[in-house]
């Protein structure tokens, strides 16, 4: 494997991880919204999901996001009977968010991000070593 392919795969591993740290940005900015009404569903959390995709024109496989789903977990419920959106028994459903999972997926998003980072720079300044003993 060359640099440069190297290069375009931490490139690609750096795209997902940014689609990851802006879909957990998202949950933790909704984690305490619920439904305008009664009968809605407040937010609900998103979950990315990423696949192994051969790319033919570099001979390498890369990563990529398949898709970003609902979580199906459970809402939670507090009973808040003057709440606008409360049901008739006076429970208000909130996202199905945890911050502090938020949180440990955003750090290893953000480890992983630096790491793919890291092997573009390496990358780099060897091909500029490379043109340097070159000259």
């Amino acid at each position: 494997m060359d640099l440069t392919t190297s290069q375009l795969i931490a490139a690609s591993g750096m795209r997902a991880q940014g689609t990851r740290l802006r879909v957990v940005a998202e949950n933790l900015a909704n984690a305490g919204t619920t439904a305008e009404t009664p009968n809605d569903l407040p937010y609900r959390r998103q979950v990315v999901t990423f696949r192994n995709v051969l790319d033919r024109e570099l001979g390498a496989h890369r990563v990529d996001v398949a898709r970003i789903a609902d979580d199906p977990g459970a809402f939670k419920q507090r009973f808040q009977p003057g709440h606008p959106s409360a049901d008739e028994a006076g429970y208000v459903l909130y996202p199905n968010v945890n911050s502090m999972v938020e949180m440990m997926d955003m750090r290893e998003a953000q480890r992983s991000y630096e790491a793919n980072l890291n092997v573009l720079e390496t990358s780099r300044s060897m091909l500029s070593g490379t043109v340097d003993l070159l000259r």
